[in-house]
């Protein structure tokens, strides 16, 4: 029979699991939102947790009455935010122990990654040629890294060389859509949004340091004096500020290229979702990027399923 492999995510705004099995086949993948409060830019964890709490009994019946497990090898689960000793979430012990239990239950492997790792391998599930080294740019709604990662057989040796130093780009552009009435999170309505847009003919403020790294709370103040002006269009200026990312994200990109000479490039997290942002970076002929399919870009369970595959995890309870 052919092996499967179950994975769990219980990051800040989804519940996720997803289930492959050894040809990489996606047999299951479900995820339930968080739900926000209308006006509010996002959950505490102890809302998170309650949420996760009554969700993944609803996906794992949903997968009980999708898929048959009996030939189950691996649970894996994301423990924590990134592989570091003082990276820690409760949102995420909802899906550790849920995991182990599942695993002791079903006397399966078990195995714990981190959300970071599992973003990674969503985008390495359907990439075909080797890679040893190369660049990934993680940007989401709690996270703006660029991370140099080298493919080791056993796990992903992870070192973060840049990013954003105070707000990160999901940050900006969930308070900007919050700040013009979008319910929270906005990606997704501003990308919409921005497609009756155009570009801009402004001077736009741009900071980077070190160059590898970007500051942004000045940008969310010049877009919300933009929004306030009243001389814009919403969707011209929703346009012009994924127009401003992508060239931010670019310029980062190039300089770490060029630093740890690493031409392929990695970009996942749901901001890479956008559609914009993906146009933009792919239209750059200079760059070897590659992007996971849209539906694996934002938090799943898929990746933490296939790393859990194919390789050893960091510890086992």
């Amino acid at each position: 029979m052919t092996k499967l492999y179950l994975g769990i995510d219980t990051s800040n705004y989804t519940s996720s699991i997803g289930v492959i099995d050894e040809y990489n086949n996606i047999l299951f993948d479900s995820r339930i939102v968080l739900e926000v409060k209308e006006n509010t830019h996002g959950l505490r964890q102890q809302e998170a947790v309650f949420q996760h709490l009554n969700n993944l009994p609803k996906l794992i019946n949903m997968l009980s009455n999708s898929v048959d497990l009996s030939n189950l090898d691996t649970i894996s689960v994301s423990s924590k935010p990134r592989n570091q000793i003082d990276s820690y979430m409760p949102v995420f012990v909802v899906g550790k122990n849920q995991a182990f239990i599942l695993s002791k239950i079903l006397k399966t492997n078990y195995k714990e990654f981190n959300h970071q790792e599992g973003h990674i391998a969503a985008g390495l599930i359907n990439y075909t040629k080797p890679l040893h080294k190369f660049i990934s740019l993680h940007i989401s709604g709690g996270t703006t890294e660029i991370l140099f990662v080298e493919n080791k057989l056993d796990n992903f040796n992870i070192a973060l060389i840049g990013g954003t130093l105070d707000i990160n780009f999901g940050q900006l552009i969930d308070r900007l859509g919050v700040y013009i009435g979008l319910k929270f999170p906005c990606g997704k309505e501003l990308d919409n949004l921005a497609r009756g847009g155009k570009l801009l003919n402004i001077n736009i403020p741009i900071s980077i340091k070190s160059n590898k790294w970007s500051n942004l709370s000045g940008l969310e103040n010049y877009f919300k004096n933009l929004i306030n002006s009243k001389e814009y269009k919403i969707e011209d200026i929703v346009f012009t500020l994924f127009y401003t990312i992508s060239s931010i994200i670019e310029k980062l990109i190039i300089n770490c290229i060029n630093e740890y000479h690493v031409d392929s490039v990695l970009i996942t997290g749901g901001v890479s979702a956008n559609s914009h942002i993906r146009e933009y970076l792919l239209n750059n002929n200079n760059l070897n990027l590659f992007f996971p399919p849209s539906e694996l870009s934002t938090d799943n369970g898929i990746g933490i399923a296939y790393i859990g595959k194919i390789k050893h995890g960091h510890k086992e309870v």
